[in-house]
């Protein structure tokens, strides 16, 4: 068949058009960087890291659905994949907002501690994950999670298996992260207490990090004056609400923050 002009033109501007897309999204190794971007989710928690090895790591999912919102802003629109996604505790505003993404992306693997929890919205999150047929890996206690040279999540609490246990504050079973690439390190505790910030002081692990992801949403029951100083953070970074009803983050917290001189 005997092209027109008019179609060869139209034809060429697609060939082109596809040309350039795949110039643009064909990273070089020189634009492998980390960016660790925590969402505006809210008055909840939900954390996006994208590794240089491009891999998406979902911490926690906010509340509502705006965790959808947020993956689509920082990632490109034809990624719908989440290499890796880990719930710190069943609690709704962390849980609520991974059903969606369980539903609208493909979810390679998912860490939770097992911890028993009665709301419906954890619920249906158990029932998501095992409809994904995701890999599915519970946290027995500290551990190292491989993805790839110079990189590294270490699960630094719960020291325990939580597994079908039931408590009394599930904050207190939050997985805390340290994790790391290069020389930088960042902290991130979910809603994990003043409780638990002494006992990772007493672990004699290493704290120390560039970037601390405040516990509890700037709740004066975290981010403790000893924690700040053995983590050692030029940045704090609270998740929260605006004009929450909690009152999140507690005026304490941040003077906690200022009188450690950190950003």
């Amino acid at each position: 068949m005997k092209l027109s002009k008019f179609q060869k033109i139209i034809l060429g501007s697609i060939f082109l058009s596809v040309a350039l897309l795949i110039l643009v999204y064909s990273p070089s190794e020189q634009e492998k960087l980390l960016e660790v971007s925590i969402l505006d989710i809210g008055q909840g928690d939900a954390i996006l890291i994208e590794t240089p090895y491009r891999q998406n790591i979902l911490i926690d999912g906010g509340p509502d659905n705006s965790v959808i919102y947020g993956l689509s802003k920082n990632l490109p629109f034809f990624e719908r994949t989440i290499d890796l996604m880990i719930l710190t505790h069943p609690d709704a505003d962390h849980v609520t907002g991974l059903v969606e993404v369980l539903r609208r992306y493909e979810v390679k693997k998912v860490l939770y501690t097992g911890v028993t929890h009665n709301s419906s919205n954890y619920r249906t999150f158990l029932a998501e994950i095992e409809k994904e047929g995701a890999d599915i890996g519970i946290i027995t206690g500290v551990d190292e999670i491989e993805l790839g040279e110079n990189i590294g999540l270490n699960i630094v609490y719960p020291d325990f298996s939580a597994n079908n246990k039931e408590y009394d504050d599930v904050n207190d079973t939050s997985i805390v992260i340290r994790f790391s690439y290069g020389d930088i390190d960042f902290m991130l505790t979910g809603d994990a207490s003043i409780a638990v910030e002494k006992e990772l002081l007493a672990s004699g692990l290493n704290m120390e990090a560039e970037v601390l992801k405040a516990g509890h949403h700037g709740s004066k029951t975290s981010s403790s004056v000893d924690f700040i100083q053995a983590v050692s953070p030029r940045y704090g970074v609270i998740s929260a609400g605006k004009d929450n009803k909690f009152h999140h983050p507690n005026l304490r917290v941040i003077k906690n923050f200022e009188k450690e001189g950190v950003d």
